[in-house]
């Protein structure tokens, strides 16, 4: 067994993404029975000695049969006034299937907006690390009634790289309709050439020639979310375990299915986590080539001479992009300055400015550079 599998198998805190399909019929109906059976693949866990946190898809689908519709809706009023309907139905699921076991269990509703604002971040952060204090089960979902954008991508894989980070999970599992990461599309590849599985993911060159294609009728995420979200979670530190929900009760104990995402050697602090994934930019600042240079191969601190123009309504301490002289991000960082006060100081050089003006722009500790390109030969199917 490989030390990344290993490393799952005996984490001792999990965050486990469970996504619609694991929790419906073939036809698309909310089946509280794998619910049920799910919880108990989680409880085994748990009584091994692992503090495990729960994100939970199926909101909108668990609303579809109350409500008389006849396929999931497309519309965002009808998906939000489903996921109303659907999320009581959820927890409740969640909530009847632990208490065979003793267990209470506690419903956490998070949007981006939520992750992105470090208040609500750190909120957030409390609450779940309080219900594992307190030995609840923590149930955690995208707010679908009041989520906009977010309702329509991700299917809450995203949400769980996110959450993994938040309370220092050891090992993020994945749990979908698939038995793992492939070059293709299983079900659709002739029978010629079968898609080739990929049993592990140590970096770029594993994802030579992937196509991962996007959801299904019922789920939003798709293959393409679900490998960005463990490439996401893996850079942050965290190993990730993709694999079928029908393969949880041996995804949760000794790790040996579905493909491995190998983490960063060296975790992410929160910070620069927040920084690079969780927070919305406020602002661009677009930098010369000697910047850049300073910024992304020396990781000095940004100074006003190699900014060259100003973009957005930020202030200090807001969340900003440093772009190239082409438009492409190089990094993110925190804003020492107000968009007003930058704008007069722009290509300027520190002995120019007055004293009250001579700290960096971006120091070189709040400065995250932009994500490695290890996505690239990874494309979407179009």
């Amino acid at each position: 067994m490989s030390a990344y599998r290993q490393a799952i198998r005996t984490a001792r805190s999990v965050v486990v993404k469970i996504g619609t399909a694991a929790l419906t019929t073939p036809k698309g109906v909310f089946d509280t029975n794998r619910l049920a059976e799910l919880a108990e693949a989680i409880e085994r866990r748990m009584r091994a000695g692992s503090d495990v946190v729960i994100v939970s898809s199926g909101a909108i689908a668990a609303g579809i049969e109350p409500l008389k519709l006849s396929k999931r809706p497309t519309d965002l009023a009808t998906k939000q006034a489903a996921a109303s309907v659907g999320q009581v139905a959820l927890i409740n699921a969640w909530s009847t299937a632990f208490a065979r076991y003793n267990r209470t269990v506690g419903q956490v509703l998070l949007t981006a907006h939520d992750i992105s604002m470090r208040v609500q971040h750190t909120n957030a952060q409390r609450t779940l690390d309080r219900l594992r204090a307190l030995h609840a089960v923590a149930i955690v979902n995208e707010n679908d009634t009041v989520a906009t954008n977010e309702i329509r991508f991700g299917d809450n894989d995203r949400l769980s790289a996110l959450v993994a980070h938040l309370v220092g999970a050891d090992a993020l599992i994945l749990l979908s309709d698939i038995d793992g990461l492939y070059d293709g599309d299983p079900r659709k590849a002739p029978k010629d050439k079968p898609a080739r599985f990929i049993p592990e993911v140590r970096g770029p060159e594993d994802l030579d020639g992937v196509i991962a294609g996007r959801g299904s009728r019922l789920g939003t995420g798709g293959m393409i979310s679900k490998l960005s979200s463990a490439l996401l979670a893996a850079d942050a530190g965290v190993p990730v375990l993709l694999a079928a929900a029908s393969d949880a009760a041996t995804a949760l104990t000794d790790a040996s299915v579905g493909t491995v995402f190998a983490p960063r050697p060296k975790r992410m602090s929160a910070r620069k986590f927040w920084v690079r994934y969780a927070a919305e930019a406020s602002g661009v600042l677009t930098l010369d080539e000697g910047a850049v240079r300073a910024v992304v191969h020396q990781r000095r601190s940004l100074l006003p001479a190699g900014i060259t123009a100003v973009s957005g309504r930020f202030y200090g301490g807001d969340v900003v992009e440093l772009r190239g002289p082409d438009g492409t991000m190089v990094a993110r960082g925190v804003v020492a300055y107000d968009h007003t006060e930058l704008s007069t100081m722009l290509g300027r050089s520190t002995s120019e400015l007055p004293a009250e003006l001579r700290r960096a722009v971006v120091h070189a500790d709040d400065l995250v550079p932009a994500i490695p390109r290890r996505t690239r030969a990874a494309r979407a199917a179009q």
